[in-house]
């Protein structure tokens, strides 16, 4: 509960500072992998004034420890809800705090350290239900004067979606706000969108056939596309790993299912997606 170890974060940034890298932090408040007994104190259920007491001690303890040496952090990740009359994710520190922890935290971060950019980072906001929550609690943030300074639009997508539209449409409205707005965590499935686990069914197949790596080209050709027509509007894209030995969505949400979603293959090898992506024509 009181220990921090560092080894790890540590030597990311020193090899980010030693190399002239840019660091990007993620993430600050989450309400998945967060401790039990965070939400708790003693038998009961901790108080909004000692929930909120606890995220201060922890986002000034992890952003004042790299204070000027991380360009951005993603504060509060993915506390809008997917679908239903509210806006927000029926989560504890909702439950606790209210929304009122959303904006704690941004305030938070920006006393810990004033020059870091501060974004918020979430999933699905492409998709239009989604996507004006989101826009709906950012602005109401913005006009309160609240230090946010950026949106990660989650690219956890499948060679079924988005559509360019979409994209297109997600970027020029959370752009319209004065935010920047990056592409983050971005992997390009080969099967459906999918969330929750489920074990794999007899003969399902996880191979790669080249209708699959067909569909992958164009889908991040086109995403790419839309990308630089949006350069004005977007300052990053990150992706969600290197290669697709690694990838987090090998065995999720299907337990024992390869995915394939990656520009570099299992032996680190560009793959036929990577050189669209690399190799194009200015569509300007």
């Amino acid at each position: 509960m009181d220990t921090y170890n560092w080894s790890g974060a540590d030597r990311i940034v020193s090899f980010a500072l030693q190399h002239g890298m840019k660091i990007h932090g993620h993430v600050l408040v989450w309400h998945e992998q967060s401790p039990g007994w965070l939400f708790t104190k003693g038998e009961g259920r901790v108080s909004k004034a000692g929930l909120t007491q606890r995220m201060k001690d922890h986002i000034f303890t992890v952003v004042s420890r790299y204070r000027g040496k991380i360009d951005a952090w993603d504060v509060v990740n993915e506390a809008v809800a997917d679908s239903g009359a509210g806006i927000y994710r029926q989560s504890e520190w909702f439950n606790i705090c209210g929304s009122d922890y959303i904006k704690n935290a941004f305030i938070f971060a920006h006393e810990a350290d004033p020059d870091a950019r501060l974004f918020y980072n979430d999933y699905n906001m492409v998709r239009p239900e989604k996507r004006d929550r989101v826009y709906k609690m950012l602005k109401g943030l913005i006009d309160e004067g609240v230090p946010v300074h950026g949106v990660g639009i989650q690219g956890h997508w499948s060679v079924f979606g988005p559509a360019e539209k979409e994209l297109d449409d997600a970027v020029r409205l959370f752009s319209s706000l004065g935010l920047e707005v990056q592409i983050t965590e971005l992997d390009m499935s080969v099967y459906p969108w999918e969330k929750d686990r489920r074990e794999r069914m007899v003969g399902e197949q996880d191979i790669l056939t080249p209708e699959k790596e067909a569909a992958q080209v164009d889908q991040y050709k086109m995403i790419f596309s839309c990308l630089r027509k949006n350069r004005d509007r977007i300052n990053g894209v990150t992706f969600w790993g290197i290669s697709d030995r690694n990838s987090w969505l090998n065995n999720y949400p299907v337990r024992g299912r390869r995915n394939y979603p990656l520009l570099f293959d299992r032996e680190g090898k560009p793959k036929k997606a990577f050189w669209e992506v690399v190799q194009f024509q200015d569509e300007n």
